[in-house]
């Protein structure tokens, strides 16, 4: 049997300006992943009739399934059904149960509905109407030329029960049994993809199911691991396996699986260790504490923070001694582990962590924008210092800075 082709068209001007972004496209391309069906296009086109049609028309000509999102609201803009129509030349009705549900919508909320609304109950006649639960528009699969359309609207909530009600099932019997596709996300902190893809480079020219791919991100470097079986069960298998065989090669910086966080991992830590951490942050501002809070549960584990920006606050709310400061200035190593130490005093915390530098654009006691050190203290006596030297932007240089606080504090837990 050939290989099933799919794309999927959203309809909205809005997504072309970058108001909005296009999660829906991306929700969509994991779950048909999942159903063997191979996404071949994404496409964008605004409230165009003309543009609208043209992008229907390249879909017919290259895929087996379309789906479609937006463009089936009450407005003029919303042209998704003028466009197919256009295209397929099928006749376009009211749905008299649709139309029925948007009518005690009305009722319901005490509204007076305008003549419009009922553009939202047309469907194309011969089409499967999906009503919809969670809003008021409804869905429609329909066909044309043996290419199987799907509208769905474009508010994703309504867009995800749809698909999960009505557009998955109806693709599974469509298929039969055929491969499943699935991808696992590997996040690595602390070190560089290039480093990364060279450590991993027989392994990666060795395997082509699954794939691996490295891929840079804000926070760290990803391993892309995609997968194609004959079942959950086998591609789960070679998953995992793939995953030992990576983690036996770079391990020591590996944080977490898909959407976990370097954030929840350390509050994991703490938690799990029966910990509490306090901060004191002079150029992230509390960056670094606002990450951690963050995550939920975040107040078993995190006592609080002190933004210490100005050397005045360094010296009469943290208590860094005039010494210091007179000795050594407030971006050195001296004043980054007074800081951590007072910090977790102050607080009544198990581990204190500091932040000190120069964020720029200019320099700061003579050291150039973009020198920064971070401090551990432990209650134990254990205490750590490190300097780093980062490039960018003001901002870049701050954000990196975060970073590298929870790098540390991640490999000092473990």
């Amino acid at each position: 049997m050939a290989q099933i082709k799919s794309e999927i068209i959203a309809v909205g001007t809005e997504l072309l300006l970058g108001q909005i972004a296009n999660t829906n496209a991306q929700w969509l391309s994991q779950q048909l992943a999942a159903y063997g069906i191979n996404v071949y296009n994404h496409a964008v086109v605004g409230d165009n009739l003309n543009r609208v049609q043209d992008t229907f028309r390249q879909a017919q000509n290259r895929s087996d399934i379309i789906i479609v999102t937006g463009g089936l609201g009450p407005t003029d803009d919303d042209l998704t059904r003028e466009a197919f129509q256009g295209l397929s030349g099928q006749e376009i009705i009211e749905h008299p149960e649709s139309m029925e549900k948007i009518k005690q919508f009305f009722d319901r909320n005490n509204y007076s509905m305008t003549p419009n609304n009922r553009k939202q109950a047309r469907v194309f006649k011969g089409a499967k109407v999906l009503l919809n639960n969670a809003g008021m528009a409804p869905g429609m699969m329909a066909t044309h030329q043996n290419k199987t359309w799907i509208f769905l609207p474009g508010v994703p909530r309504e867009m995800k029960q749809l698909s999960l009600d009505y557009v998955f099932p109806y693709l599974q019997k469509m298929i039969g049994n055929k491969e499943v596709i699935k991808s696992i996300v590997l996040k690595f902190i602390g070190i560089g993809e290039s480093r990364l893809e060279h450590d991993l480079h027989d392994l990666i020219q060795a395997q082509s199911n699954p794939t691996i791919a490295p891929l840079a991100q804000n926070d760290g470097v990803v391993i892309r691991l995609t997968a194609k079986e004959s079942s959950q069960m086998l591609v789960n298998q070679i998953l995992e396996e793939t995953k030992e065989k990576v983690l036996e090669q770079v391990g020591e910086y590996f944080y977490g699986v898909d959407d976990q966080t370097i954030e929840e991992q350390i509050i994991s830590l703490l938690i799990a260790q029966n910990k509490q951490i306090a901060a004191a942050e002079s150029l992230t501002g509390g960056m670094f504490m606002s990450r951690l809070i963050s995550v939920e549960g975040a107040s078993e584990a995190c006592a609080g923070g002190i933004v210490c920006y100005d050397t005045d606050v360094k010296k009469e709310v943290l208590g860094i001694s005039e010494k210091t400061i007179e000795s050594h200035g407030t971006v050195s190593e001296e004043c980054a582990l007074e800081m951590a130490v007072n910090a977790r005093k102050k607080l009544n915390s198990n581990i204190g962590i500091s932040f000190t530098g120069v964020a720029g654009p200019g320099k700061s006691e003579e050291h150039p924008a973009g020198t920064v050190f971070i401090a551990i203290s432990d209650d134990t006596g254990q205490d750590i210092v490190r300097q780093f030297n980062f490039n960018g932007s003001r901002n870049s240089v701050r954000r990196r800075t975060a970073l590298k606080g929870l790098e540390l504090l991640f490999k000092y837990l473990k």
